[in-house]
């Protein structure tokens, strides 16, 4: 496996998002402004989300 296929972090759409955590895209734009959702990341206008940031999140909401 070469560095460049091992450093290629994999972006998520806000729609593709909801669809993995199945909640509604305004959800996410709420937790966006709240600043409580997943970290994410702003390419002009267009907002992604990196997975293992997600994941990660995802983890640290974890109850039980």
């Amino acid at each position: 496996m070469d560095t460049t296929t091992q450093l290629r972090p994999t972006f998520l759409t806000q729609r593709e998002l909801a669809e993995l955590l199945r909640v509604p895209e305004r959800t996410l734009e709420d937790w966006r402004l709240t600043t409580t959702g997943p970290p994410f990341l702003k390419f002009g206008r267009h907002v992604r989300y990196d997975v293992e940031d997600v994941l990660t999140w995802a983890r640290e909401h974890r109850h039980g």
